[in-house]
Formats: structure tokens, sequence, C-alpha cells
């Protein structure tokens, strides 16, 4: 569904800065329509200067137009590229979701589609996001409100992350270069096992791991089973048609956390992963050194 931006109730000038609101922290933003409730058709600039973050609409009308940019240097979102991800929250209403490029709006999320929380992705090459407030005879119970990450196009092991892709999922191996670059960039280091499948999706499938090491994880995802048990435990989400290793075997296990979920990248055997660093190791050709408190059996 396409639809003009150059509609009459939105002048270009109106883009430009004309009732421009500023991010307070540059990760997230809570406005209200009743700024400009007086003029239904004004839009809204926003923008964001972060990775992730959230937008909170109260009573919307009218438009705003959400700037999305990283926080880090921009040879990194230029080299990699980006995708944008949204995840509405379970009440939002009251507006309908947009890309906008060269004036055109082409439909992303419907308001009623909000209701599920489903993730959704796209590239930033796409377009930008408008979000469009409803008619509504009584604005006073609509909250437009949505989680937002942005995430490289590129890198090891995200072609995993099934959220990026509208077609069927590469169960490929991550090259010995990849696991490498994977220890340095992910939200979660782990040595452990799969324990068995927890629950499956049209897309993707959530995986019990016994972890036996944490070397890093970005937030606490994983869980110490304490004195007794000795070891972590938690739950990996992977593409639903990739193989899923049994017989307690152990992997480096790598990744990324997205909207609280960790989601698994590159997973080479363990003891094939000691071949490769030790290997790197001589040759000084690791992207980054792991530190002896990490107590690896090498360090």
């Amino acid at each position: 569904m396409l639809r003009s931006l150059l509609l009459l109730w939105i002048p270009a000038a109106l883009l430009s800065g004309a009732g421009a609101q500023y991010s307070s922290d540059q990760c997230s933003w809570r406005g209200s329509g009743l700024s400009h409730e007086a003029h239904h058709r004004d839009v809204e600039q926003v923008y964001l200067r972060c990775s992730q973050g959230s937008v909170e609409w109260l009573y919307p009308t009218g438009a705003i137009f959400i700037n999305l940019r990283p926080n880090t240097e921009p040879s990194w979102g230029h080299s990699l590229g980006l995708h944008v991800c949204i995840r509405p929250h379970a009440h939002s209403q009251g507006a309908n979701m947009y890309l906008e490029k060269a004036g055109e709006l082409k439909l992303l999320l419907a308001e009623k589609e909000q209701a599920s929380g489903s993730v959704h992705c796209f590239s930033k090459d796409d377009g930008a996001l408008f979000v469009e407030a409803v008619p509504q005879t009584d604005i006073s119970r609509r909250i437009t409100a949505f989680q937002y990450e942005l995430v490289p196009s590129q890198g090891p092991g995200v072609h995993m992350y099934t959220r990026l892709h509208s077609g069927p999922v590469a169960c490929e191996p991550c090259s010995d270069a990849d696991v490498l670059m994977a220890v340095c960039t992910s939200d979660f280091v782990a040595r452990g096992s799969f324990r068995g499948v927890a629950k499956v999706t049209e897309d993707h499938s959530e995986v019990m791991v016994s972890l036996k090491q944490v070397l890093q994880q970005k937030s606490r995802i994983f869980a110490w089973g304490g004195a007794r048990v000795r070891s972590w435990s938690g739950r990996v989400s992977l593409p639903a048609r990739c193989h899923i290793p049994t017989g307690g075997e152990e992997f480096l296990l790598t990744g990324s956390i997205h909207f609280g979920e960790a989601w698994l990248g590159c997973a080479p055997r363990y003891k094939d992963f000691i071949k490769i660093y030790s290997s790197a190791q001589s040759e000084g050709s690791n992207p980054c050194q792991l530190h002896p408190s990490e107590e690896l059996p090498f360090s």
C-alpha cells in the first residue's frame, strides 16, 4: 500500500522544523498529541541518536516523523548497514506506522496489528519511520508505544536472526574469522551444551542450554544455579529449520540480545574453538584478547 506523503495537510515546511522536539536522553521519546490538538494535521519531528530505546506517544493526533541514528561512529553504520527493528507494546493503539522514502508512504504496521507485540524489521535504506494518528472522536485512552533497536545488517552470526530476513534463513556455520570476531563483539559468550527445545514458533525455536562458563553477557539472560547445581542455565533462540545438536557435546555459544531475548549467532564446537583461538593466538592475528579471569584452559 502506497500513499503520497505530499498530502495537502502535510506541507513540507512542517517536516523541516515547525514544532520539532528533541529527545532529552537521545534514546527514548515521550510526547503528547495534545500539544498540537488545535492543529490536528501537524507533523512533529523526533530525533533519536541511540542503538535502542522506546517511543511513547500519548493522545496521538497528526503525525510524528522519527529520525533514528546510532550513537556510534558513522563508519560503523556505513560499513555494515543497519536494520531498524520495532516491537509495539500490547496496548499500543491510535496510529498506523509507515515507511517514508522519496515522498511516498508504505504501510509497515496498521493499528490493529500492533496488539500482537510481534517484532518487525526493515532496512534503513527502505525509508524512515512515519507514524500517523488514526482520526478518533475520543483520544483520551489512545497511546502508541513501541521499543526499537538498530541492528547491523552484517556481522558474525547475524544471519541467524530471523527477524532480518523475509525468506528462509540459511543455517550456515561461521568461518574461523567470524568465530574470532564473534567473541569480541557478541552480547553473550558462553561455554555449554543444548538441553532440548522449550518452544517452537513459525520462524524460530527457543532452546534450553546448560552452561559451564559464562564468559560475558550484556544483561542477565542466564541464571546461576547455585552452589549445589554449579552451572548456568537459560534459553537461546535460533531459526526453526536449524538442526539442534544433542548428546551433551560442548559448544562455544555466542550471539546477540534483542528485546530481552538471546539469539544464537556463531556456535562452534568448543574443542574446535580452542584450536581456532590457539592458532590465531600464536600467529598474533586475534582481533581481541580474552582475559585470564575468564579461566579458559589455554589462558
